[in-house]
């Protein structure tokens, strides 16, 4: 969202002379009439105006008339072009458009408008462009490079559906299932600390790793196991042995094609229990569909929060902890099915 600041002619005059006070104090203080002018919202010939007559002969000689350009004048893009340029960034990586970026950033912008328009834009000036298009710089979201769009498709359309059709059919319930891990020196947060000194932080100079398979149901449930060694078929044939131990009804799990996931071994295993459990697998390269993945975030988030563990059993603990927690918040974990690319398999059971 970008703020458009009101035309200054139109304040009132005690207003107006605040900007002018405010623009001086500004100056005074080193910074540019350039930077001025964007937060205050009048032009830059405004400011130079005010602080030449300020230089020249103090507060009583600022003119205090209401003269600027009209809102929009000395734009370098007119509406016209600022529309086309939307229109190649909108829904295009900047290779399509043969610009040297991963992301839109405003360099690549810049290097947009000097191939479109043959302009050699500041920055900055390309900054407040975006700004006054509504765009605003975001964290990406990761998308596999090589991941196929009709596998994606297909999975959204129909095979999911049907899933959750039989799921119903048959009084089912719908697990999702992924593995990640997480090191003793691993710490995701940000430290406050005075300008110029870096925060620093104590880590372990023998650091550990322990891994975690977990499922989280559309209903909330959590189930969960720890280990140290790698994924294997037969790791994997454990957890399911424990995931449908006590399970009062058929479990449809969802995983991705990970080979432990899709070993002989793990298809021998489900083939003699096909009235218990049922595994189905989500398109290649497309983790961003299985809402595992919103767990594994708050888990490297969290779980070394309060102290990094000096040892696997602390780590251990530490994750374990965090899981439990999470169990008893169902209502946390169903709110991962309302990120937009999970939202299709919210409110299916």
């Amino acid at each position: 969202m970008s703020i458009d600041l009101p035309d200054a002619r139109q304040l009132s005059d005690e207003v107006l002379n605040a900007l002018r006070l405010r623009a001086l104090h500004g100056r005074e203080q080193g910074h540019s009439e350039e930077t001025l002018a964007d937060l205050l919202g009048v032009a830059r010939e405004t400011v130079c105006r005010w602080w030449s007559a300020y230089v020249q002969g103090g507060l009583e000689a600022i003119p205090q008339d209401r003269t600027g350009r009209p809102h929009g004048s000395g734009r370098t893009l007119d509406d016209a072009q600022g529309l086309h340029l939307q229109s190649l960034m909108n829904g295009h990586f900047p290779r399509e458009q043969e610009i040297a970026s991963p992301l839109w950033t405003r360099r690549a912008v810049r290097d947009l408008i000097r191939k479109e328009y043959g302009i050699d834009m500041p920055i900055r000036t390309v900054g407040e462009y975006l700004k006054r298009w509504g765009y605003t710089p975001q964290k990406p979201q990761r998308k596999a490079k090589y991941q196929v769009a009709e596998e994606v498709r297909e999975w959204l359309e129909n095979i999911y559906p049907a899933i959750a059709e039989a799921a119903q059919e048959q009084d089912g319930e719908i697990l999702w299932c992924d593995e990640t891990g997480v090191g003793s020196n691993e710490f995701h947060g940000r430290g406050y600390a005075p300008v110029g000194e870096t925060p620093q932080i104590e880590v372990s100079s023998s650091p550990n790793r322990m891994n975690l398979i977990s499922t989280i149901g559309n209903d909330g449930e959590v189930r969960f196991m720890t280990y140290k060694a790698t994924m294997t078929a037969a790791l994997f044939v454990v957890f399911l042995t424990r995931l449908i131990h006590g399970a009062s009804r058929k479990i449809f799990l969802i995983a991705d094609r990970l080979p432990a996931h899709e070993a002989a071994a793990v298809d021998a295993w489900l083939g003699e229990r096909e009235d218990t459990i049922e595994m189905f697998y989500l398109p290649r390269r497309a983790p961003e569909l299985n809402p595992v993945e919103y767990l594994n975030n708050n888990i490297k988030s969290e779980v070394n929060a309060t102290k990094l563990p000096e040892n696997e059993l602390e780590l251990r603990s530490n994750m374990q902890r965090l899981m439990h927690t999470l169990a008893m918040l169902p209502q946390h974990i169903i709110s991962y099915f309302e990120h937009p690319n999970i939202h299709y398999a919210a409110g299916t059971r």
